[in-house]
């Protein structure tokens, strides 16, 4: 399955840490990548987010932009894991966006690939998920 695994785009300063927003930057970079993620080939079908506020805003440009369906995801909170996001994506039909955190993002890259591409806010690496844990 094709996961398009997203850490999501700039966000404020501040606390509580779960209600930060997007920052003006984090909106453009937000609608920069869901004009990306929905010109893609095999745009997602189906948007997961952590349930943080600047990883929902996040994801609901993606969703909109693409025509998908954006469902909330607790496993993607911080502290996600890759076998938690195969748990996430495990009954659905992909392609798949999955928006998170950092370091997560960065750690679950090199659990499944073995390498770490850093992921900048609003940063996407695609990910082809097989049927093996």
């Amino acid at each position: 399955m094709l996961v398009f695994l997203v850490r999501h785009a700039h966000a404020v300063s501040g606390d509580p840490d779960d209600l930060r927003e997007l920052s003006e930057r984090g909106r453009e970079e937000a609608r920069a990548l869901a004009q990306q993620l929905a010109g893609h080939g095999t745009p997602p079908v189906v948007v997961l987010t952590s349930p943080l506020l600047r990883a929902r805003q996040t994801a609901e440009q993606i969703a909109l932009a693409a025509g998908a369906e954006l469902r909330v995801e607790e496993r993607l909170s911080p502290g996600a894991t890759a076998e938690a996001l195969r748990e996430a994506v495990d009954e659905l039909d992909g392609p798949v966006a999955a928006v998170g955190h950092q370091p997560d993002c960065s750690e679950i890259a090199l659990a499944l690939t073995g390498d770490d591409p850093s992921f900048p806010t609003g940063g996407v690496l695609e990910l082809e998920l097989d049927d093996a844990v």
